[in-house]
């Protein structure tokens, strides 16, 4: 188990939220310049510009282009067309064909975003240049934009994903090792002695899960240091409005741990009933796919998804500044969850006296 608490908390926080991104970088990019005139080369200049376009090379034709594209060899095309110059000189306007590797369909939709932001600054700096002095009269006029990023000014990713990442390094470790802790009992033969001597069932269980509790809390600790020296994660909320939320969110994952251990028997098993269980909280809570981009039903479910809870309330304390009183819808929920468990798991547990 000490591998377990010490190692695995430090090399999920660090290497997760290293690797665990949206941001789709190194494209393999091609392309296929039929007009080869300085405005198609201007183009194909843009995205070697860019930092997450790979430009690897050119191909003749499109036919030996979406060959190397079964091939696997590159995931974007970008085929100019036959008088690209001339059409945006004289009908101010034109077309290009993108061909765009979908297999991994998250990943293609962001790199179409990349594509069309670069062919969009290159159109309005073209049709900028083609204006001519006869047209002065009518000024060239556009649309500019000026985001102001609230919450994350940098776009950092890891900003994002080290609460979230910060949530499941909690969960795991008291989940499995709360489950795991009674069912060694039960396998070592310890459990029946226990059983039959004249302490209360409550006391054994507080006795038995209070010190995953402070371990999950020391876990926060370690988790929010790790963040703020080695990610530089904002924390401009209150800690004490983490911690105690943090509390009561551990009872909930005690008590799950203490229902699942009731109804199995080895360690092994309690394991795989914990990993079942939280690889579809994982997967439902938001923290890598948007809650409300799921379906209306697994929106529904997502209620029950206590994880989904915890990641919302370190999100909206850590990046926004939460008070107590903004998270207090969540903070009830939290605590009806933890009343319900823990009930459970108290009924649940057979002790005989």
């Amino acid at each position: 188990m000490l591998p377990l608490i010490f190692v695995l908390p430090l090399i999920q926080l660090i290497v997760l939220s290293n690797a665990a991104t949206f941001e789709v970088k190194n494209i393999a990019f091609s392309y296929v310049d039929n007009d080869k005139t300085p405005y198609s080369r201007g183009l194909i200049e843009k995205f070697e510009a860019s930092t997450f376009f790979n430009v690897l090379t050119s191909f003749p034709s499109q036919e030996i282009a979406n060959s190397a594209m079964l091939r696997g060899e590159v995931d974007v095309i970008l085929e100019i067309p036959l008088h690209f110059e001339r059409d945006l000189s004289k009908e101010k306007k034109t077309e290009l064909l993108v061909i765009i590797n979908a297999i991994d369909g998250a990943a293609a939709g962001v790199e179409n975003v990349y594509i069309n932001q670069i062919i969009q600054g290159f159109n309005k700096n073209a049709q900028a240049s083609l204006i001519k002095p006869s047209d002065l009269k009518y000024p060239y006029k556009s649309i500019t934009s000026i985001p102001s990023f609230w919450f994350n000014e940098t776009l950092n990713y890891k900003t994002f994903m080290v609460p979230g990442i910060l949530v499941l390094l909690v969960t795991m470790i008291t989940l499995f090792l709360s489950g795991m802790n009674i069912v060694r009992e039960k396998e070592i033969g310890t459990l029946e002695q226990m059983n039959v001597t004249p302490i209360k069932k409550h006391q054994f269980i507080i006795g038995k899960l209070f010190p995953f509790w402070v371990l999950g809390m020391g876990l926060l600790t370690i988790g929010l240091i790790i963040g703020k020296a080695i990610f530089n994660v904002p924390m401009l909320g209150s800690i004490g409005v983490m911690y105690f939320y943090t509390s009561i969110y551990i009872l909930v994952i005690l008590g799950m741990g203490l229902f699942i251990s009731n109804f199995t028997d080895t360690q092994q098993q309690a394991m795989f009933i914990a990993w079942f269980f939280v690889v579809i909280f994982i997967l439902m809570s938001g923290l890598f796919t948007p809650i409300e981009s799921m379906p209306k039903w697994a929106q529904i479910i997502t209620e029950f998804n206590p994880i989904k809870y915890f990641v919302e309330v370190m999100r909206m304390v850590m990046l926004k500044g939460s008070s107590l009183a903004d998270i207090a819808p969540l903070l009830i929920k939290t605590l009806i969850y933890a009343l319900i468990i823990n009930g459970l798991a108290i009924w649940s547990y057979k002790k005989t006296s």
